[in-house]
């Protein structure tokens, strides 16, 4: 029979850890778990594991864009992969694609960057503002040159794309629209097969 020390977690098993604020980037990519864990500046942030709407949305959007990546000798990568933005700055966007599979920024640990990220905005309000406010800052400032915000709860998604160190909002398109990417104009999808993935 267990006995009420069985019931709680185990707190000092944090203790094996750096404190927050104190986490180098070595320690971060050492880390192993399957959370998504992203960094930024001795901080670690750890997110809630994505939902089935999610995950089927971020499948359908990969295996689009996998026969775009075989076409033009691209590479695409869903959630999980780590995105290095800068120096002890990463994120895990929910898909990242790069238009030459040979390029430079592709390493095996992490991506020192790519062409087009993807994130589908979750329902918490931490969620809304990362990914609506957030990550348009960071993945500008890092230069990737086309950003997607699929939301699923606002039925739309919009396409940003660079235009000097800011986005310009390239499209915003509802259920009813196709839409379509100034980077890869190849890359069209309706709206409503992107919500109703599953």
């Amino acid at each position: 029979m267990r006995g009420p020390e069985t019931e709680t977690p185990v707190w000092r098993i944090a203790t094996l850890f750096p404190n927050q604020g104190e986490w180098s980037e070595q320690e971060y990519l050492a880390l192993e778990t399957n959370r998504r864990v992203e960094f930024d500046n001795g901080f670690v942030e750890v997110h809630d594991a994505p939902t089935d709407k999610h995950q089927g949305i971020m499948v359908f959007l990969c295996f689009a864009l996998s026969s775009i990546a075989r076409h033009i000798g691209g590479a695409v990568r869903p959630g999980g992969l780590l995105l290095r933005l800068w120096d002890q700055k990463y994120r895990q966007p929910d898909v990242v694609f790069l238009r030459d599979r040979n390029n430079i920024l592709r390493q095996e640990k992490f991506w020192d960057g790519a062409d087009l990220a993807i994130e589908i905005v979750g329902q918490g309000l931490e969620d809304r503002e990362r990914d609506l406010v957030t990550k348009r800052l960071e993945y500008a400032r890092a230069g990737i040159q086309e950003y997607w915000i699929v939301d699923p709860v606002q039925e739309a998604v919009t396409v940003l794309s660079l235009s000097g160190d800011t986005y310009s909002e390239a499209g915003l398109y509802g259920r009813g629209d196709i839409v379509k990417s100034p980077l890869l104009p190849e890359f069209a999808l309706p709206v409503a097969e992107i919500l109703e993935a599953n």
